[in-house]
């Protein structure tokens, strides 16, 4: 395969989310493979702003900011008309916005249940529903970021693990009634990056001797294999990719 077939140029990736964390690592290995970045956010307006700024520094005219709650469905296609306004087409969709917090039994709530359930699989079906004619023409791409947690629970997170494991049928759902035009893939992170809110260091280690390499990873091995999906793996459709130093085979 010619060198240049294998790079991003001329195509657009819509990466919700993107303001910060694992999103915005996303955003600038892509950016780097020559797409066009749409930087979602809902409350990130800052750190959005910056990673736009700093990407069109790098290459005039690649990167926006757009901004929206994902929950509200209704407004999901007027995202999309936005995107599209500003970059003619649209490539890839990334779903890797994410709320997450436990809610243990007893003191789950109806707006536990509609936050976690919009964000991590209602908001991803709507967007890949909007997204999919724009898609079929550009034969694109569509990564979800899922969970490990999808298909091991984790203690006090039923609602979210309910979402996540919605999220990995959703997948293969869609890579089914969305071929051949459109490819749908999935990854689970394992530990990746610690809560922002912070999480004790016992905890922490707990973790790490549950992985078989030791270690938590980092967002770029979550990046690497967005680029594998989106780039690489031509011939690959409804297949979700555990990156998680490999915790889910044996914990």
């Amino acid at each position: 395969m010619a060198n240049d077939s294998r790079q991003l140029d001329g195509q657009w990736a819509l990466i919700t989310g993107a303001g910060k964390r694992i999103g915005a690592c996303i955003a600038r290995t892509l950016h780097a493979r020559g797409a066009g970045i749409a930087i979602h956010y809902r409350e990130s307006e800052a750190p959005a702003a910056e990673l736009a700024a700093a990407l069109n520094a790098i290459r005039a005219d690649s990167a926006l900011t757009v901004k929206g709650d994902l929950l509200n469905t209704a407004r999901i296609p007027e995202l999309v008309a936005d995107v599209l306004h500003h970059a003619g087409r649209l490539d890839i969709l990334v779903n890797n916005a994410s709320s997450f917090y436990p809610t243990p039994i007893g003191t789950i709530t109806d707006e536990h249940w509609e936050d976690l359930l919009g964000t991590n699989l209602k908001a991803p079906l709507f967007l890949s529903q909007a997204v999919a004619p724009h898609l079929r023409d550009t034969h694109g791409v569509i990564i979800n970021i899922v969970d490990i947690h999808a298909q091991r629970p984790l203690r006090d997170h039923p609602v979210y693990g309910t979402a996540k494991a919605g999220l990995a049928m959703l997948t293969r759902s869609l890579a089914r009634d969305l071929a051949p035009d459109i490819r749908v893939n999935g990854i689970s992170p394992g530990a990746i990056l610690w809560p922002e809110d912070g999480m004790p260091e016992a905890i922490k280690e707990s973790i790490v001797r549950q992985v078989p390499m030791a270690r938590a990873g980092d967002p770029e091995d979550i990046a690497g294999c967005v680029l594998y999906l989106v780039r690489d793996a031509r011939y690959v459709t409804g297949q979700i990719i555990a990156v998680d130093g490999g915790r889910s085979i044996g914990w």
